[in-house]
């Protein structure tokens, strides 16, 4: 197959998911069959795809969410977060050690599930001095529990009967990467993506205080730290939405575009996981990041189910 026919189905694929037939699940798993089929015939340029694509679309997301109602979702997940991090990060160097797993790609893994995924795992990897495998490692395994995770949880939230505010809340704790996350929760409902979408972005600020402890751990004081600025924006879209409603047939417009720049950010992520990344993963990482991944799943269904 020439490079030429292959743009050409790969654009046919993007268009696809910008149709209502093709939802974030779909997408994932399209975007994988492209990769193990054909390839990406734009690879080289598909993490800064994904990267920008994700960013954009989760601001627009902000236009749909009312300011009072994701800072009382904020509150009741903040409790959540601070204990999962912290739980997550301890048990995740527990199971490196029985697992026999690499320092540096053990603290990856556990950074990953405790905030965000991909996101963690790439602002902490040169705090620490990670090499290339051992990121990898990491961002293969996360990857892949990501994945499983978009088609699991929106089938067991129905199954256990969660209610919209649960099933939110259990899949910004639960699920590692940001686009997973909201994929999973705009499968579930409409309440579900919105409290889902502000507890991990919540979430995802604790990069910073975590870059920090660990730039002191290494006494490495020079080591820049991401700020994930963009999360900003996606307050100040819910800001200009709550307090400016005229223009709300617009937000509205916004929102569904945004919603559509995910499903194509999903297919992104699917297409640029080839065969490769899976073998490079091994299999002691994996168990690591399984058996930490089923931790953190138990502990906030319990507690979201009894609260």
């Amino acid at each position: 197959m020439n490079q030429t026919f292959k743009k050409i189905i790969f654009a046919a694929a993007i268009i696809a998911c910008l149709t209502p037939l093709i939802d974030p699940p779909v997408a994932l798993l399209l975007g994988f069959i492209t990769a193990i089929t054909m390839g990406h015939p734009f690879i080289h340029h598909n993490n800064k795809a994904t990267n920008w694509l994700l960013k954009i679309s989760i601001v627009g997301l902000g236009f749909g969410v009312n300011l009072y109602h994701a800072a009382e979702a904020g509150r009741e997940g903040l409790i959540f977060t601070v204990f999962s991090i912290s739980s997550v990060l301890i048990i995740g160097t527990l199971f490196g050690r029985i697992f026999n797993v690499g320092r540096k790609t053990s603290f990856l893994i556990s950074s990953g599930t405790a905030i965000c995924g991909g996101s963690a795992i790439a602002t902490v990897a040169p705090i620490i001095e990670a090499d290339e495998k051992e990121i990898s490692i990491a961002l293969g395994t996360v990857f892949i529990l990501n994945s499983a995770a978009l088609f699991i949880f929106p089938p067991a939230g129905h199954f256990l009967n969660m209610s919209q505010h649960q099933f939110g809340i259990w899949s910004a704790i639960a699920i590692h990467d940001t686009s997973s996350v909201v994929g999973a929760a705009s499968k579930f409902g409409e309440e579900a993506l919105r409290v889902a979408t502000t507890v991990k972005l919540e979430r995802a600020l604790w990069i910073i205080p975590l870059s920090i402890l660990t730039v002191f751990m290494i006494k490495g004081d020079s080591r820049k730290i991401k700020v994930p600025y963009f999360i900003f924006l996606y307050i100040a879209a819910m800001c200009i939405s709550t307090f400016i409603p005229a223009f709300s047939s617009q937000y509205n417009s916004i929102t569904a575009a945004a919603k559509k720049g995910l499903t194509v950010t999903l297919f992104l992520i699917g297409s640029g996981l080839s065969p490769e990344t899976l073998k490079s993963v091994g299999l002691k990482p994996l168990f690591q990041g399984i058996a930490l991944w089923l931790t953190i799943i138990a502990i906030s269904l319990t507690a979201i189910m009894l609260l």
